[in-house]
C-alpha cells in the first residue's frame, strides 16, 4: 500500500533534544511535504545539524515522535505506550532516508564504485552485477565515471563529495539530508558540488533538507527556507519571503551580517 499523498513525508511532533545541561532543541514541529525542498539557515548551534541526525536516526529525541511516511521513526506502539524500535522495521524506515555529511565519509580501502556498490548490495540486496549497473549510471550523473576505480585519497575533496552524493542516491531514498557539504572543501571546489545538488533538485522532484551557509544556493534551490535560533524555528517561508522580506528581526539581523560580510 502506498503512502497517502495528503499525509507528509516528514512529520516532526514536540521534538527536543540535549546534550548534558544545553538543550539543542526545544519542541520541534515540522511538516514536509514530499518534493519541498527545504534550506535551514541560521547561526552555529542553533539546532539544524541535530535536527538532521534526529531524521537519520543518528541521535535520539528525548521529547517527541518523528514519522516518516506516517511510520514512526525509531519508536513503535505497544498498547498506549510508545517504546524503542529496533530490528527489521526501523531499517525499513531509515531506509527511506539518504544523507550526506560534511565529511565525505568514504570507505578509504575501497574504490568510488566498490563504496556506492556496497550499500545496495548489503543492505538492499542486490546482485553484484545490478549494483554496479546501478553504480557506474550515478557515477556518471556526479560526472565520475572515469574515477570508478579511484581510492578516496586518489580523488579531491570535490569529487569524493560527489560520490558521496552518488552513494546516498543508490539507496534510492525518498529523503535526502545535506549537512552543509561544501564546508570542508576548498572554495575553488564548492561549485562543482552545488551543482550536482542543483542539477538533481531541478531533475528529480526528491524531498530534500538542505542544512547551508551558503545564501545565494539556499535562494536558488530551495522552495522552502526555515530559519533556525536557539532550538527554534524562527522563520518558515519561501525564499523570496525569507530572504526579501524577512518577518522577525532575528532573522533580519542574521541575514544582514551574512550577506553583507
Amino acid at each position: 500500500m502506498g503512502a497517502d499523498p495528503r499525509q507528509p513525508i516528514l512529520r516532526m511532533q514536540g521534538v527536543s533534544k540535549s546534550y548534558g545541561a544545553v538543550q539543542i532543541l526545544r519542541g520541534i514541529d515540522l511538516d514536509v511535504e514530499a518534493g519541498q525542498r527545504i534550506a535551514l539557515i541560521g547561526p552555529s548551534g542553533s539546532g539544524k545539524t541535530t535536527l538532521l541526525r534526529l531524521v537519520m536516526t543518528l541521535e535520539t529525541p528525548e521529547d517527541g515522535t518523528i514519522e516518516v511516511e506516517g511510520e514512526l521513526l525509531g519508536l513503535r506502539r505497544v498498547g498506549d505506550r510508545l517504546v524503542k524500535d529496533s530490528g527489521a522495521h526501523l531499517r525499513s524506515v531509515r531506509g527511506k532516508i539518504g544523507m550526506v555529511f560534511q565529511h565525505f565519509n568514504l570507505f578509504p580501502h575501497m574504490s568510488a564504485l566498490q563504496n556506492i556498490m556496497d550499500g545496495p548490495v548489503h543492505v538492499r540486496g542486490l546482485s553484484k552485477d545490478q549494483a554496479r549497473e546501478r553504480a557506474l549510471d550515478l557515477l556518471a550523473k556526479v560526472g565520475l565515471r572515469n574515477k570508478a576505480d579511484s581510492l578516496p585519497r586518489q580523488l579531491s575533496g570535490g569529487q569524493q563529495q560527489r560520490v558521496a552524493i552518488a552513494r546516498a542516491l543508490a539507496m534510492e531514498p525518498k529523503i535526502m539530508l545535506f549537512d552543509e557539504i561544501t564546508s570542508a572543501l576548498d572554495p575553488e571546489l564548492v561549485g562543482e558540488v552545488l551543482a550536482i545538488v542543483r542539477e538533481l533538485a531541478h531533475e528529480t522532484g526528491m524531498t530534500m533538507l538542505i542544512v547551508t551557509h551558503e545564501m545565494g544556493f539556499a535562494r536558488e534551490v530551495a522552495n522552502r527556507v526555515l530559519f533556525m535560533e536557539g532550538g527554534h524555528i524562527v522563520e518558515d517561508g519561501e525564499p523570496e519571503q525569507v530572504f526579501g522580506n524577512p518577518r522577525s528581526d532575528r532573522t533580519k539581523a542574521f541575514l544582514g551580517a551574512v550577506l553583507h560580510r
